[in-house]
């Protein structure tokens, strides 16, 4: 159930869905193709009130209602309108921060987390702490300078995300090695920019490098940069992960609904039954596998309007949220084998695509939106943000409540592990 969101749609919400509707028609985004003009959008977009909607008034935000934000989703999936950028501040730190952030934290990142000002990253993954999150071994040690107190970071992350382009991070770092693994972890807000940072870009399946391994040689990081208190760092990181599982949901559903339109729309270009001038999209087979995808796409919806409500009401995803993510990316995995069975060897150029068959034509959604891409990129889902095996081990045990995996290592002293 939906709890009380009414999904019928008021006089009140087709107003504003007439307004939304005019000022997307009359502001088109022109080609992105460069970071500079993504970010320019985003202040479009920004300066327009539909970035972090539902986020507080007095942070910036509009805190506007599910069916506001459902409205604004569904005319930019209509229109095929970009987002913005900054998708990790805006989608799951920014949250985070409102939660747990001091009010001088939240007064000088917020703004300028929702404005794009500034881009940030999550340094969590590690070569040897990735399923295991918390047998992470990038250390912060406190120590005293001439200029006042500070952490000082040693170590290594990897699969770092927009790391290369970012100017802030959320860092989990170990500050005590002598007690359990999961509460010797402190989280902090960290400068990408600091003395002692270098960002190594990864080069992915789709031929891009939007990962990064990132190494930190002393790096010194403010005392009043610590959210929370020391050791309160995987409690904090389980408030990022729920809203990073389950937080951005609608986007997603803005994005999925965006790609099965145009779908549709080059289906109409495709041949089907060569004996009566048919197109790809007269064939029962297609058309099933459109009926496939565009069910789950509203399963997803619906599941978004009831987390929309739910943060109206105060309320952060939880250990649930394992159900959203694991559900979210084996559909789009699933989605993007389908598509490529309708496409055929159409959807497997990176070059040379006739404009009539291209998921991105007018280049308004820059030049990584591609069929072939979105095949490729689908994979990185079921991995990033814990693996879909790891979701499924996190409902069992934490949403179903079936019994724990016996493992050696839940009371493991860090130190000794080393």
């Amino acid at each position: 159930m939906l709890g009380h969101v009414d999904l019928s749609y008021s006089p009140e919400d087709e107003a504003f869905r007439s307004k939304v509707r005019a000022w997307f028609e009359g502001h088109r985004a022109g080609r992105l193709e460069t970071q500079a003009q993504r970010n320019a959008w985003h202040r479009t977009l920004y300066e327009a009130g539909f970035i972090g909607m539902g986020w507080p008034k007095e942070y910036g935000g509009q805190a506007a209602g599910p069916m506001e934000q459902a409205i604004v989703g569904e005319e930019m999936a209509r229109l095929n309108v970009p987002g913005g950028v900054n998708g990790l501040g805006i989608g799951f730190i920014g949250p985070t921060l409102i939660a747990h952030g001091t009010e001088a934290q939240k007064r000088r990142y917020i703004p300028k987390i929702l404005s794009a000002e500034e881009i940030w990253c999550q340094l969590y993954s590690e070569p040897n702490a990735g399923s295991d999150l918390a047998g992470l071994r990038t250390n912060a040690v406190r120590e005293n300078f001439a200029d006042g107190e500070y952490y000082v970071v040693n170590g290594q992350k990897v699969w770092t995300s927009q790391a290369h382009l970012a100017d802030f991070a959320v860092l989990l770092a170990r500050t005590d090695p002598d007690v359990p693994k999961h509460k010797g972890i402190s989280y902090f807000i960290f400068d990408m920019h600091a003395p002692g940072v270098e960002v190594r870009p990864l080069k992915q399946i789709t031929g891009n490098s939007e990962f990064n391994e990132v190494f930190f040689t002393d790096v010194k990081v403010p005392i009043e940069n610590l959210i929370g208190t020391e050791g309160q760092g995987w409690e904090l990181a389980q408030t990022t992960l729920g809203f990073e599982r389950g937080g951005n949901l609608l986007g997603r559903v803005v994005h999925h609904r965006a790609n099965l339109q145009r779908l549709m729309e080059v289906c109409r270009h495709l041949p089907g039954d060569a004996s009566n001038g048919a197109t790809k999209l007269d064939d029962p087979i297609v058309k099933q596998k459109f009926g496939q995808m565009l069910v789950e796409v509203e399963v997803l919806f619906y599941q978004a309007l009831r987390l929309l409500s739910k943060a109206n009401k105060g309320q952060r995803p939880g250990a649930e949220s394992s159900i959203d993510k694991l559900y979210y990316s084996e559909m789009d995995k699933r989605h993007q084998e389908l598509i490529q069975s309708i496409l055929g060897p159409y959807g497997q150029l990176e070059e040379a695509m006739p404009a009539e068959l291209a998921l991105n034509p007018d280049g308004v959604l820059g030049q990584d939106a591609t069929w072939v891409y979105n095949f490729l990129r689908s994979r990185a889902g079921t991995i990033f943000s814990g693996t879909s095996e790891i979701q499924k081990n996190i409902i069992g045990e934490r949403v179903l409540g079936l019994p724990r995996e016996v493992r050696a290592d839940r009371t493991a002293i860090a130190s000794r592990r080393a």
